[in-house]
Order: C-alpha cells, then structure tokens, then sequence
C-alpha cells in the first residue's frame, strides 16, 4: 500500500546527504561503531588513509603549559616591535598594520628561537560537535568561525621550526632576520610604504653583513636563511590562534588584544 510517509523519508534522507558537509564528524561517529565501516571502506590507497590522516582535528596535549609558554612567546614578539626606534617612528595605523600582517611569522620565529615544545592529540568528538555547530550559528548570522586546527597544519609548523634548528641562528641573526619579516612594504594601505622598505632592506643588509662574519666558510647561509623564512608565510594566523591561544582567550579577538598591548 502506498504510504505517505514514506517519499517524506526519502527525501529527508536524500536531502540530509546532500547537506552533510562534515564528512569527518561523520566518519569518527560512524568509526566508534565497531560495524558501522566495512572493513573495505579503508580499504583504498595508502594515499587516502594519509590525507584523512593529515586531516584530522587536533588539539594541545597540555594547554595548561603550552599556552603560558606560548602567550609569553607572542608578548616577547610585541614588545620587540615596540623597542624598535624605528617602528616607533612610523605612523600608528602603519604600526598596526604591521603588527596585524607580521605577528604570525614572527611568533613562529620566537618559538623556534625560545625552542618552545608543544605536543597535539586528536580533538574529541564532542568538542567537535561544539565547534561545527558554533559555525553553523556563526554562519547563519553572517559570521565565519575558524576551523580547528588540523594534523597537517602541525606538521607543517614542527616542519618551519626543525628548518630553522638546523640553521642554529644566533641571537643577533634572530633579531635581524625579525627585522627583515616586521618591515615588509607589500602590506597593503602603508601610509610610508617607502620608508618600510628602506627600513627591510637595512635589515637585509645586516643580516647579510652578519652572517658572513659568523659564517664566512658558508657562503650559502643567507640565502638559505631566507628560503627558509619564506615558508614562515605558509603558517595560517588563523591555525595559531585556534592552537595556540583560543583555549585561554575564548571568543575574544586576538588582534584587538594584541593592539592593546602594542599602544599600552
């Protein structure tokens, strides 16, 4: 007998499919299910197995020491901005500008220079759960939420940090190569984009002069240091603050926060 309902379901079924982005949440409720997967669903390529790998959500093993140690690396980053004459000298929205596009890689410099060690582990289901319906929330009003961090953006970040252990950078090419990545003229709506750039190629300049006193055997060095700062931009603001400072700051902005510290 012909039953109603029945097309209702269908379509409630077929609708709900097509409207199902969350393809991870899916599979992690599914895999707690012992049955819920055939055996042949992971049965493909290694290649696939490794990108749902690289893919998966993660969290800090131990925030309670790791965004301390992190949160004194990003005030440090600041606070170095705020020492130099010559920032200071610079119009205040450059300033902020600056600050805004520069922070990430800088702090990156500072955990590799701090050697700050941090471990990850898989974000609970729950957690999850949280977070896929705040941005669902987030973007029925307009808003867009940052995703959790991923396994890949990890790797990428401990793959930044072992380049520059290897390089062994003292304290000065550091501080110079800071210099370098702060004073960068492409941010857009610089009021003295020209100064800027005058101001990283000083920088350049002596990093280059530095290294070949350090170095004078390695001729290599400098370009090599660079290279490896390009791959700096390759680490997402957004990624950082998710893992490193959203478990202590909440909802807040961090941009907002860092600006009171740079004008305070």
């Amino acid at each position: 007998m012909y039953s109603p309902e029945q097309p209702k379901r269908s379509f409630f079924c077929s609708n709900l499919r097509e409207r199902r982005p969350h393809a991870i949440l899916f599979n992690i409720l599914n895999h707690k299910d012992g049955h819920a997967l055939r055996d042949d669903h992971w049965s493909h390529s290694g290649v696939h197995r490794c990108h749902y790998e690289q893919q998966k959500l993660v969290c800090l093993r131990s925030p309670e020491v790791t965004c301390p140690a992190a949160s004194a690396v990003l005030l440090k980053t600041v606070h170095f901005m705020k020492s130099l004459p010559s920032f200071q000298q610079l119009p205040c929205r450059d300033q902020l500008s600056l600050l805004r596009s520069c922070w990430a890689p800088l702090f990156v410099l500072g955990l590799a220079q701090e050697h700050t060690p941090f471990e990850v582990t898989d974000v609970p289901v729950g957690r999850i759960l949280r977070k896929i319906l705040l941005n669902d929330q987030n973007r029925d009003s307009g808003g867009a939420a940052d995703s959790l961090p991923s396994l890949a953006g990890v790797h990428n970040l401990k793959f930044c940090l072992n380049k520059f252990w290897s390089l062994e950078l003292s304290t000065k090419e550091y501080a110079y190569l800071k210099g370098t990545m702060l004073f960068n003229p492409d941010v857009c709506s610089l009021l003295s984009s020209e100064m800027i750039d005058g101001l990283q190629q000083e920088a350049q300049w002596a990093l280059q002069d530095l290294v070949q006193t350090l170095h004078p055997d390695d001729p290599c060095r400098y370009s090599l240091i660079l290279l490896t700062a390009s791959a700096l931009h390759t680490v997402a603001q957004s990624f950082i603050t998710e893992l490193f400072f959203r478990p202590i700051i909440g909802q807040m902005d961090l941009h907002e926060l860092l600006t009171e510290i740079l004008f305070s």
